[in-house]
């Protein structure tokens, strides 16, 4: 079997993008567009066969997508898509054949890569292109075939070489080739930078080649929406819709209830489980997990965040790096920030913020509560307008609520503090020190009623006037 690497060109700047950041990290579908077409390339070889050619701002570059365990290559100059293979000889002289794709072009699948790798082995070719025919190739270099019907390749033309029968040719190249590495590598010094750019370009490696008597074929994509590249903002939205619809469709396939999927905004790397129901303008974002029988409702919006079987999500909530245990309900309107862990069939509610607590099963805080830092047993009920004073300007602190505690409305509890298991708090109260099980805690100053004051006020008032 040949030895097969895949290098993906990811080193430019993203000029027509008009963006200060690399191109390569401008996200589509939850991810970068590098990040899909390295999650593509390692459907086909090893990652350690993989490499990025990264060259502006190669640092963020490679610590965005360093957890893939691709390889990198260097390219300090960007001169060029040419240049970028020669800077990456080293790395890719081991290998028998390499695949070269572009890392602004996220919608490429693993199929087409194979069927470029399988049809450049077929046809003993040095170098293999990849040709889309697209309704509209204005500004796209076209193939030209040796004859119809031929995969031998004569020439690759730009738009303002063309003649006029010529211009109504509508395959092009999409900038996916795939080279055998000697004659690659034999000839590559050949490329010239005889152009108004300045630049290396691998698209002449075809005429070189052809110059040389080695084999040039093309092979055309099933799909040309696959070759698509991010090099516009537009472009980039289009792309994004693309792949969310289609995750949406997917998603329905497996039985999945989305209504008005144009709306939603669903990752590529979510996963909901059957029956779950999804209403307009919900987004479920990055690594998230939603169980079966859910039902998510509008405006909420879920990231990185672990959704049991059977929770009921209300309007207009936010989970960030959250767990929400099966049968539980929240909402409308709460606000989970990372590390909260909501216990099965437990009750947040309206206007409800946490912040890294764990929160047990049965347990309800239905109104206009903040808990943080806070261990919360099974059963334990947190009346309205309750807040764990968890930070004291310098540290932060616990609050430890044992089993089947009721804590009574307008309570604050400033941590560290522990209430024991059953324990009463009575409403307005602030605790300060532990309070032991089945204890009642009142902690307010005593009620004092002045009769007539209010009166005597507003009588005084009016003879100032």
């Amino acid at each position: 079997m040949p030895r097969v690497a895949i290098a993906i060109m990811a080193a430019g700047k993203g000029t027509r993008l008009k963006s200060k950041h690399p191109k390569v990290l401008h996200e589509v579908g939850g991810k970068p567009l590098l990040a899909h077409v390295i999650a593509a390339a390692t459907q086909v070889v090893p990652a350690k066969d993989v490499y990025a050619i990264i060259g502006h701002e190669a640092d963020r570059v490679r610590g965005a997508v360093a957890d893939t365990g691709i390889g990198f290559v260097l390219q300090n100059e960007q001169r060029g898509t040419g240049h970028a293979v020669m800077v990456a000889r080293e790395a890719l002289t081991p290998y028998d054949v390499v695949i070269v794709l572009s890392g602004d072009a996220p919608l490429i699948s693993a199929q087409t890569i194979e069927k470029l790798r399988e049809f450049h082995g077929a046809k003993a070719a040095a170098m293999t292109l990849l040709t889309a025919k697209l309704e509209n190739p204005t500004g796209y270099g076209r193939i030209i075939r040796q004859k119809s019907g031929s995969h031998n390749v004569h020439a690759i033309l730009e738009q303002k070489n063309l003649t006029p029968a010529q211009n109504k040719i509508r395959e092009v190249n999409a900038g996916f080739y795939a080279f055998g590495v000697e004659p690659l590598f034999r000839h590559i010094d050949k490329l010239s930078t005889d152009n108004p750019h300045r630049e290396f370009y691998l698209t002449d490696m075809a005429a070189i080649l052809g110059k040389a008597k080695e084999r040039v074929v093309a092979v055309e994509a099933n799909d040309p929406l696959e070759v698509l590249g991010g090099n516009t903002r537009a472009e980039l939205v289009e792309i994004d819709q693309r792949i969310r619809m289609a995750k949406c469709q997917q998603l329905m396939t497996d039985g999945v209830t989305i209504f008005y999927p144009q709306s939603c905004v669903i990752d590529s790397a979510v996963e909901i489980g059957a029956d779950t129901v999804i209403e307009p303008f919900v987004q479920i974002l990055g690594n998230s997990t939603v169980g079966s029988d859910c039902r998510i409702r509008s405006y909420s919006v879920i990231r990185n965040s672990e959704i049991g079987d059977g929770v009921a999500i209300l309007p207009g909530c936010v989970l960030t790096d959250s767990r929400v245990k099966a049968g539980a309900i929240l909402g409308p309107y709460s606000h989970l920030r990372p590390g909260s862990e909501i216990g099965e069939g437990a009750h947040l509610g309206n206007f409800v913020e946490t912040k890294k607590i764990r929160l047990g099963k049965g347990s309800k805080a239905n109104h206009l509560t903040y808990l943080g830092d806070a261990e919360i047993g099974d059963g334990v009920n947190i009346g309205a307008g309750t807040i764990t004073c968890n930070y004291d300007g310098v540290s932060k602190y616990k609050t430890i609520i044992e089993d089947g505690v009721f804590v009574g409305s307008d309570t604050t509890l400033v941590a560290p503090v522990r209430v024991g298991k059953g324990a009463y708090v009575a409403a307005a109260t602030c605790v300060t020190d532990d309070v032991p099980a089945d204890a009642l805690a009142v902690g307010r100053a005593r009620q004092i009623v002045k009769e007539g004051w209010a009166k005597g006020k507003r009588e005084a008032r009016k003879k100032s006037e």
